[in-house]
Formats: C-alpha cells, sequence, structure tokens
C-alpha cells in the first residue's frame, strides 16, 4: 500500500494537470450551541452547524467559496496568510478591502494561490471571528515538504461565555475599569470540548505530520505530545529546516506543523497536551491555565502512560527567531523604510480605553481603505486622504520595510500582517523601568535564512524587528490578533504601491455595487469625498498620557480633535 506521503504526492502531480475549482458553499448564520459543556449560546456558523468543516484543497485549485449572508448584519470572510497578490480585494478584511457582504446576499472569493501550508478562513467583521466564524484552511503541497505516513490536524479555540459584540459593550463603557474584571475561557479541540477528542492513533515505526493551529480569539496555547519528540517542519506556510522542539507555544492566529515519529512498540499508549492560558489575568488554580489531554493510542485497551507536564523551566523553549527557513532565503539588508511603532492603553477624553498603535487608535474609514487607493490618483500617495484613524503608511514599490514593534505595556501581543509574511530580525527588551514579575525578551538577532511567518508575537515589556519587500500592491491592515484589542484600536493600514495598483487592478462592479447598496461610497477619499475635503469624519478621541487608571472625579479636560 502507498504511503500517505506518496498517495499525496501523486495526487499533487495529477493535480499540476487537472487543477480543479473547489466549490464550497457557505450560508452564514446564527446557531445556538454549546461545544464547551458549560455554555450554551447564540454563535455564528456555517450551514446551520458549528464547527465549521475544515476547507482542503490542492496547490493549484481554485477555491470558489460562495458566501450567502443569513445574518441581521454585514459579513466579510479572510483567508488568514493568503496573500491575493493581483486580487487583494479578495482579502476579504471589512472596510479595508471590501464592504461586508450585506443581509440577504451573497458573493464568491474566488482564489487560487500560489501558496501552499497551514492556513485559516475567519470572519473579518465586527469580531464574527470570535463568534465562532472560522475554520482551517488547508491547502496541500505539489511535493510532501517531508516523509510522513498520515497527518492529523489540530485547531484550538478559545471558549468565553459572553458573545464578541456583549464583550465589546463592555469594554468601551466609558470610565470603566480597566483592566476589565478577568474572564476565564474553556478551550475546544477540533470544534469541540478540548478534554472530549477523539484519539489519535499511531502505528509504530511510522512517522507523522501534525498541523496545530491557534484559531482562538484572545488566549495563548501550549501543546505537547509527552513521551514524543516534535520537529517544527513548517511555519504559517513557509517550510523551515527541521527544529527539534517538546511544547508549541501558539498565540491568536499563529500554525505550525510538526514531525513525530511513533514508537516502535504498542505496549503503551500516550497522551497529548494542549494548555490554555492567558498572561494578561490572574493565575487562579484550574482556570488559568487549564489544561486539557487527549489519547495517542497504538493499541485500544493499553495502559496509559501520563507523564508529568514538564513544568515551564524545564520545557524546551524556542524562539521562531531560531527558525530557519528551508529554501535559504537570506536575510533582508538594505532597508529601504523604516517604520518605528510603539503601543499602549491609554484612556482618552471620552472616557474609554483604547488600544493604541500609532499615536490615534484605529478605527475603519468610511470607505473602503483599497478603493480609496485605487479612485483617489495620484492623492493615494498622500496618507492624509485616507483618514486619520486609518492610521495610513504609505510604501513604495518593492521597498524592504522594516518595522520596529514597541510593546510598552505589561500584556504579551500577536500581530497580523495581511498580504504577506516576513522575516523574524530581532527581539529585545524595551528601555524603562519593567513591571514587576515580567521578565522580558533577551536581545536576539537572526542568523542565516530566518524563518518568515504572517502573525508574531511581541511579549510584554519587549520590542520585535520584522522585514518584508512590499512586492504585493494592495491596502494591507497590520493589526492585533486579539480580537477585542484590535476592535479597541490597536490596528494601522500598510497602502503598498498605490499608483502601480491603479495600472494593475479593478475592483469587481459587484463589490462596488456591494458598498452602494449599504449607502457606503465606492470611490474617494477616506469618507467618500473628492481630495482633501474629509468633512464628516468621526471626531479623534484624544489626550495625552493621561494613566489608564484615571478615575472619574480627577478626570482632566480634554478637547477633541478636529475632524
Amino acid at each position: 500500500m502507498l504511503s500517505f506521503c506518496t498517495q499525496i504526492a501523486l495526487l499533487a502531480i495529477l493535480g499540476l494537470c487537472l487543477a480543479t475549482r473547489v466549490e464550497v458553499n457557505w450560508d452564514v448564520g446564527y446557531v445556538t450551541v454549546n461545544r464547551d459543556g458549560h455554555y450554551t449560546k447564540r454563535a455564528i456558523g456555517v450551514n446551520g452547524r458549528l464547527p465549521v468543516p475544515p476547507v482542503y484543497i490542492n496547490r493549484g485549485d481554485t477555491l470558489v467559496l460562495r458566501v450567502y449572508n443569513s445574518l441581521d448584519v454585514p459579513t466579510a470572510i479572510h483567508a488568514h496568510g493568503l496573500f491575493h497578490n493581483g486580487t487583494a480585494y479578495n482579502d476579504g478584511a471589512g472596510m479595508i478591502t471590501q464592504c461586508g457582504i450585506p443581509p440577504g446576499t451573497e458573493y464568491t472569493y474566488e482564489i487560487t494561490p500560489e501558496q501552499d501550508g497551514t492556513y485559516w478562513l475567519h470572519g473579518h467583521y465586527n469580531g464574527q471571528n470570535a463568534d465562532g466564524l472560522r475554520t482551517p484552511f488547508i491547502i496541500r503541497e505539489t511535493e510532501p515538504i517531508a516523509a510522513y505516513d498520515d497527518e492529523y490536524l489540530f485547531y484550538l479555540e478559545d471558549s468565553y461565555e459572553l458573545g464578541f459584540q456583549e464583550q465589546m459593550e463592555t469594554v468601551l463603557q466609558p470610565y470603566s475599569k480597566f483592566p476589565p474584571t478577568p474572564s476565564f475561557p474553556y478551550a475546544l479541540i477540533n470544534g469541540y470540548n478540548g478534554n472530549h477528542t477523539k484519539p489519535i492513533k499511531f502505528v509504530p515505526g511510522k512517522k507523522y505530520r501534525l498541523r496545530v493551529i491557534n484559531i482562538g480569539t484572545t488566549e495563548w496555547f501550549r501543546f505537547s505530545l509527552p513521551g514524543h519528540q516534535m520537529q517544527i517542519i513548517e511555519v504559517e506556510g513557509v517550510r523551515s529546516v527541521p527544529h527539534p522542539v517538546n511544547v508549541l507555544n501558539l498565540g491568536p492566529g499563529q500554525r505550525y506543523s510538526v514531525l513525530v515519529e511513533a514508537k516502535d512498540t504498542v505496549e503503551f499508549n500516550y497522551i497529548y497536551n494542549a494548555t490554555i492560558y492567558a498572561n494578561f489575568v490572574p493565575f487562579v488554580k484550574n482556570q488559568n491555565p487549564r489544561q486539557y489531554f487527549g489519547s495517542v493510542e497504538y493499541r485500544p485497551g493499553a495502559p496509559v502512560v501520563t507523564p508529568a507536564v514538564t513544568a515551564d523551566n524545564e520545557m524546551d523553549w524556542f524562539q521562531d527567531i531560531e527558525i530557519q527557513a528551508h529554501d535559504q532565503m537570506p536575510l533582508l539588508d538594505h532597508v529601504n523604510k523604516k517604520i518605528e511603532l510603539h503601543f499602549e492603553n491609554k484612556r482618552l477624553n471620552d472616557g474609554v480605553v483604547y488600544s493604541i498603535l500609532d499615536g490615534v487608535p484605529y478605527k475603519t474609514p468610511k470607505v473602503p481603505t483599497l478603493f480609496s487607493a485605487i479612485t483617489m490618483g495620484n492623492l493615494s500617495v498622500d496618507p492624509t486622504v485616507y483618514g486619520t484613524q486609518t492610521r495610513a503608511h504609505i510604501l513604495d514599490h518593492m521597498d524592504v520595510v522594516e518595522i520596529e514593534l514597541h510593546n510598552n505595556g505589561f500584556l504579551d501581543h500577536t500581530f497580523h500582517l495581511h498580504g504577506h509574511n516576513f522575516q523574524i530580525v530581532e527581539y529585545g527588551p524595551v528601555e524603562g523601568v519593567v513591571p514587576r514579575g515580567l521578565v522580558p525578551t533577551k536581545l536576539r538577532k537572526a542568523l542565516g535564512s530566518p524563518i518568515r511567518r504572517d502573525t508574531l508575537m511581541v511579549k510584554a515589556s519587549s520590542y520585535i524587528k520584522i522585514r518584508f519587500v512590499a512586492d504585493n500592491p494592495g491596502a494591507w491592515v497590520f493589526h492585533c490578533h486579539i480580537d477585542v484589542h484590535f476592535h479597541r484600536g490597536l490596528g494601522i493600514t500598510f497602502i503598498e504601491a498605490p499608483l502601480v495598483l491603479q495600472k494593475t487592478t479593478r475592483i469587481p462592479k459587484v463589490l462596488s455595487d456591494m458598498c452602494l447598496r449599504q449607502g457606503i461610497p465606492a470611490s474617494g477619499n477616506g469618507v467618500g469625498k473628492h481630495g482633501y475635503d474629509l468633512s464628516g469624519m468621526d471626531p479623534i478621541p484624544f489626550c495625552e498620557n493621561l494613566p489608564v487608571n484615571q478615575t472619574f472625579d480627577k478626570f482632566p479636560h480634554c478637547n477633541i480633535a478636529p475632524s
């Protein structure tokens, strides 16, 4: 019998001659579910069910994702990690690359990725990702990236009692407590309570590829197979030099493939462990962290070896800056564009605590940013026309861009860059006082051929440098992938080669009509007007250096910046 890897290779070779259109129909609507065994709540599912089934295609195939919106609000679907080079309007970022799909209508995303590996699909409109609209998206390679016999998929989620909009009503309440009262989510593995997942079956001597994805909203996961050695072979669609590790640490949006060799005997069964945790809520026994266990079955009924989960200080931790890319792409140098960003939380004059990345909290404009970039002619190279809260940065075509991202706060964050992946170049501690109990990242610089990924983690009181080539004209958002933080303002937009974009990309009429049907302009500046006329823009809250713990009775007077 042919091995799994050989079967995949033969299918992929056949696919080169017979690339197919893989049609997937999604009717996005509300469902009532209790997936974690604790909370029954309204969520967002597909075709009347949740979890949403994973989507598989082969490299070279075209995914035809037909989305009908049965919600009472707009929706949009983002393929997390795909570049959409030449079709930026299919990135699915609501009010950045498209208007939302109105209720009672449909839109078809046609995606032919020149990529392969481990990705995911999720709602990118008003936090619908957090309410369940998410699933893995696997693009099989034309050639196996390693020799293995079978593969398993683990997608990990956090499950909260409240829906996303309910959470945001509390978070954005003026003069509310900050940090807010902590909540302790449960974990889902492959869509259900993490302790109720089916066993994975190992055969002695065989090798297995495990794809592990954190498709959650807020919390981190540690994933391990005690008693087995894992080797990282893929990071977010990029093949790596095999990198041994005994635990994966995944923030929201991050993905890995690891290779695991089975034991040579069926004498025992084993466990795998997924631990959900966050460093920004208090440690509470059996709540933060929470541990979940599943079975690695060699023989039904065999005794189970349950080694103690290794303590943090004994774990073989790794930093992604250590991982080398298999294609040996060298470290990018000759940087043309440097952007330094600092983020922090501030309570502004409207009483709301915002997460601020670039001086002002991010807010989507009244016209999708991509539409402005394409329709504003020569003015498209001026960030002013996109509106102040869009936080637009203009990138020239083929610039080598370096972003230096400073986390001046006490929380870890993950950030996702749409339209690109990037090299991890450097980690280090930020200057200044480090809060008690925090250990900032030690200075580390990349060597050789650093791995590329699309979702980074920057630890509290630390900074990170990343580099990429601006080779994909479009409007690409760079944002925290903790959903509450993004919707509290933690994001910016890169307007990449807008004059090139105008020559190479046309917005499909169906997308323009989608905006007009909702009373949203499909052209013009950030408010849909000509030139620099930004009248009608929402007022911008601001207040310099106001402590987030300032009480209401001591709240100083701050003016709202003119629109």
